[in-house]
């Protein structure tokens, strides 16, 4: 039987190949990434990578839910700040959060390459399991109803084009009608 301390011990190095796993996904995706390039990322050999996790797959879905855990972080954190406040208020200062926080732009990329993965059961299942988590926060602290949690989710896709795309840099009349007003960190509002 593992002691403690071994399975304290092997949590830690699951720990480190997930954040690992976050990085390496979010520059190639799940498809065209090989688990020694995690493995490698992390400093350990790809056996111990499958002693922690039982494949590719289970690696991935550990890096998806990691990302999610910290969106939802992140999203309490902008609650917490808004304490007391209206609906709409609450989702502001959740959504500031969020800018915040994608200005990590592997958790970023990783939330992109889950959706484009998301017709492999498992993964797609982590993104649902994901945004249930988002959606039932939003909810929960705001108070907003249906229809703002949805715009709230939409203004994060959207912020999600405007990153990826880099579409603060394009000059162009259409361009700016989708960043107009919409902040990131690292780039003022328009």
């Amino acid at each position: 039987m593992p002691t403690t301390s071994s399975r304290s011990t092997a949590q830690a190095q699951r720990s480190r190949v997930t954040a690992s796993a976050v990085r390496v996904f979010a520059r190639t995706g799940y498809h065209a990434t090989p688990v020694t390039d995690v493995a490698t990322e992390a400093g350990i050999s790809p056996a111990y990578v499958f002693r922690l996790f039982p494949g590719k797959l289970a690696v991935f879905v550990a890096a998806v839910e990691h990302c999610y855990g910290r969106v939802l972080e992140a999203l309490q954190e902008g609650a917490d700040r808004a304490a007391g406040a209206g609906a709409a208020e609450v989702l502001a200062a959740m959504g500031d959060a969020y800018a915040e926080l994608i200005a990590d732009r592997d958790l970023m990329m990783l939330q992109v390459h889950a959706q484009s993965a998301a017709d492999v059961p498992e993964v797609g299942e982590a993104v649902r399991r994901g945004l249930a988590a988002i959606v039932a926060l939003a909810k929960e602290r705001s108070g907003a109803d249906d229809a703002a949690v949805q715009r709230f989710i939409a203004y994060g896709q959207l912020c999600h084009l405007i990153v990826t795309t880099g579409l603060d840099e394009v000059d162009a009349a259409w361009a700016r009608t989708l960043t107009t007003g919409v902040r990131h960190v690292g780039a003022p509002a328009r």
